[in-house]
């Protein structure tokens, strides 16, 4: 099920409208969304003007050697933490060299959880000439769709960061 922005117009498709009209370009690196984030931007038509590329680090030597995370945040913090997003959002910006950053980490589980980093916890960040942005969620459900619903918060502070001052 596709979420809607306030103009009943897809998210996905609001936030390329938004990016191309702001002659804006992204770059993503997903975690537990594995591309699904990379993949809602791209079924727009068109989206190749804005979107330069993904990267599925799934793996903490990814996130590490390809996109920059520092491994003391990785130590400190965790894969799964909002310094790990924060990182990712500002490593693939400056790796890709685009005007918006976007990372997604956490847990779709069913396993790996733990009463601190439960099953369903996300952060994702979005970074860009007007700074960068931060949440953390709890989704519920399966795997498919704690990973969905990750992809709508991401679009939905997509949305909101590039509304932002227009």
């Amino acid at each position: 099920m596709k979420n809607f922005s306030d103009t009943r117009e897809p998210l996905e498709q609001k936030v390329g409208r938004l990016l191309n009209e702001r002659n804006l370009i992204i770059s993503c690196a997903e975690s537990c969304t594995g591309g699904l984030l990379t993949s809602r931007l791209t079924d727009v038509a068109g989206s190749s003007v804005y979107v330069k590329g993904s990267v599925v680090c799934y793996t903490n030597e990814i996130k590490k050697s390809f996109v920059g995370v520092p491994q003391n945040i990785l130590d400190e913090f965790g894969a799964v933490s909002e310094q790990t997003a924060l990182c990712l959002a500002d490593g693939i910006r400056k790796k890709f060299s685009t005007d918006i950053g976007v990372g997604v980490t956490g847990l779709a589980g069913p396993g790996g959880g733990t009463e601190e980093k439960p099953v369903g916890l996300v952060f994702i960040a979005v970074s860009g000439e007007k700074g960068t942005v931060a949440s953390r969620s709890i989704f519920t459900g399966d795997r498919t769709e704690i990973k969905s619903a990750a992809v709508e918060k991401a679009l939905s502070m997509l949305e909101d960061y590039l509304s932002q001052g227009t």
